[in-house]
């Protein structure tokens, strides 16, 4: 079950994770714009996810580029 990855791997699965952490929070987002007044409880549902993929983007982008993001609040 252990499996060693070098750094190189390393980072492209990070990047990948990035990468469906992007599409993930546009489809949130495309979802919440797409339900507003019809379904109030879905829109916040998917604001909430919106706002997870949010956080996620941060930290991945902390990993792949320290200090770069530290003036983004």
């Amino acid at each position: 079950m252990t499996e060693v990855v070098d750094s190189d791997e390393l980072l492209r699965r990070i990047q990948r994770a990035r990468a469906c952490a992007v599409e993930e929070e546009r489809r949130w987002r495309d979802r919440r714009a797409s339900l507003g007044a019809t379904d109030p409880d879905a829109a916040r549902e998917a604001a909430v996810r919106v706002m997870t993929y949010e956080a996620v983007l941060r930290v991945l982008d902390e990993v792949l580029t320290p200090g770069i993001h530290a003036d983004q609040g």
